[in-house]
């Protein structure tokens, strides 16, 4: 069977890897905003993606609070793309309505 990277195989880190892959370099306010999380649970998986080096921090002091921005990393975007395909290739062909299992809609049953 198909292994799934278990650091992506958790929902929470899945969706920020996914949004940082499409919305670019974000800051921590705007992460926790857009997956609606608190700090210490976005902050705890930055820190499982960061040490993994899916993800990358720029530290920026300027007028105010200093910021931090985090960005998905070449390896980050690899690791989601593999993870990807993993997942399309444990799943049924798409558009065969034969490979879902009996009892789901687009299923037609053998008394059909």
């Amino acid at each position: 069977m198909e292994e799934l990277d278990p650091l992506l195989h958790q929902p929470l880190r899945t969706q920020l890897v996914a949004f940082l892959a499409g919305a670019g370099e974000q800051t921590f306010s705007d992460l926790k905003r857009q997956l609606g999380v608190s700090d210490g649970n976005l902050d705890a998986h930055l820190k499982k993606l960061l040490a993994a080096d899916y993800v990358a921090v720029r530290k920026e002091s300027g007028n105010g609070r200093p910021q931090s921005f985090f960005v998905l990393t070449p390896r980050g975007l690899a690791a989601l793309n593999d993870y990807v395909r993993a997942l399309q290739r444990l799943l049924p062909l798409a558009g065969s309505s034969d490979a879902l299992p009996a009892g789901l809609p687009g299923r037609r049953l053998a008394a059909d």
